[in-house]
């Protein structure tokens, strides 16, 4: 598990430094069918990481990657699923809240996780045996993994969770619903002060698991590959990723890869 733990950080690292060398220039920005973004940073970052990935021998299961059938991909027990650039509108916008999302899933269920922020350099990282944990240096790119394992701070960070004073709820920064809103209200009329966090990409999900938020709800759409290792990491860190419909954990390589509505807590 760690060795595959360390192939995954390594290839979240380098697909952040494809992403910052876009970053860095007056990019292009394409269009899919849905509207969504696309860069050549999300393509560049797409192919560092499967080369990394492609070590472990596990087929890899990419947002950017070619359209597996379910026929195909039904019967794998591993698989990785990975999101190069979680955020492209965030990344377009030059705010700097966008990440690199890598997750081992294992009979349906995130058993490892990786999100890695490159604007901050910071890394989130999870697997369920050794727990979750958050990682952060400038020289992170030049830090070989085995010290960033035995360096990192173990999630939740006691700090934030003492010092919460207001039940902090975290919200898309691209992507509000109306369900959202209302849920919103709903908090406000049991706990006593609200704080709204807003905030893109997966790193809504490590708010949570870092313990400087309380709830993230996502009544809107998301895909697999946008929540995979964020809920490995809550879930390592001791929080719950339910599935809004089921009420079950959150389930991977379903046929159709777009997930119910689910909330972190």
């Amino acid at each position: 598990m760690n060795h595959l733990l360390e192939i995954s950080i390594q290839a979240a690292i380098e697909g952040g430094k494809e992403i910052l060398k876009i970053y860095n220039t007056s990019f292009a920005v394409e269009y899919k069918a849905d509207e969504s973004p696309l860069t050549e940073a999300d393509k560049n970052a797409h192919n560092a990481i499967t080369r990394y990935l492609s070590k472990a021998n596990i087929p890899v299961l990419s947002e950017e990657g070619k359209n597996i059938s379910y026929a195909e991909r039904k019967n794998w027990k591993q698989l990785w699923i990975v999101d190069p650039l979680d955020g492209t509108k965030e990344f377009v916008k030059r705010n700097g809240e966008f990440t690199v999302n890598i997750a081992l899933i294992e009979n349906n269920y995130p058993i490892l996780g990786v999100i890695y922020v490159p604007i901050k350099k910071e890394l989130y990282f999870a697997n369920s045996k050794i727990g979750a944990f958050k990682y952060s240096a400038e020289d992170i790119e030049n830090i070989d993994i085995p010290s960033i394992l035995t360096k990192a701070a173990r999630l939740p960070l006691s700090n934030f969770n003492s010092s919460l004073s207001t039940f902090k709820i975290v919200a898309s920064r691209s992507h509000m619903s109306a369900e959202t809103e209302a849920f919103i209200k709903e908090m406000e009329t049991k706990h006593k002060n609200i704080e709204l966090v807003s905030m893109g990409s997966s790193l809504k999900i490590c708010l949570v698991a870092e313990g400087s938020a309380n709830v993230y709800p996502r009544f809107a759409p998301t895909m697999e590959w946008d929540t995979a290792a964020g809920q490995a990491i809550a879930e390592c860190a001791g929080c719950i990723f339910i599935d809004y419909t089921t009420q079950q954990r959150m389930m991977y390589n379903k046929e159709n890869l777009l997930n119910d509505w689910f909330v972190v807590k």
